[in-house]
């Protein structure tokens, strides 16, 4: 049995009840990826242009700054990487996250929460910052019920 790691973004609490389960079911290490300055409800209108969650996905090339931890990727085959889907895309701290450690040779399934839109270009944003690693979409879980997250991680 390979050693899994969930990794996850969550700005408003969603995507880590998700994680939290995914990790109990997988029997995986568990991480939050923090941002070094927490989003407030503000920081999160994505009706407001200025707001900086908007500001943030209008630049591609922005990294926000994270939390340093410390993670032995060696001891992981495969990364479970959560976050919700801003724009149609990961959020650019899952990009910071990626390009903070070395997943080279590694497996990394991608699962999510949104609202209402599926991942997008998300692999194709998300590979530069992990050239060599293999990513692959996972799932939309937005129902964060039990049964659909053990349905999915017998499925990997």
């Amino acid at each position: 049995m390979s050693k899994k790691l969930v990794a996850f973004f969550s700005a408003s609490g969603t995507t880590k009840k998700v994680a939290e389960m995914i990790a109990e079911e997988a029997k995986a290490d568990l991480l939050e990826i923090e941002p070094k300055v927490p989003y407030t409800k503000a920081d999160l209108n994505w009706m407001d242009k200025k707001s900086r969650s908007s500001v943030e996905m209008n630049d591609k090339k922005y990294r926000p700054e994270i939390v340093k931890k410390e993670i032995d990727t060696d001891s992981y085959d495969e990364i479970l990487l959560g976050f919700p889907i801003w724009w149609y895309v990961a959020p650019t701290i899952i990009n910071t996250f990626l390009e903070a450690h070395d997943f080279s040779g590694k497996k990394i399934v991608l699962f999510a929460t949104s609202g209402g839109s599926g991942f997008g270009n998300t692999v194709k944003e998300l590979q530069p910052s992990a050239p060599d690693a293999v990513i692959t979409e996972g799932r939309l879980l937005n129902r964060g019920t039990k049964q659909e997250i053990r349905e999915w991680v017998k499925s990997l």
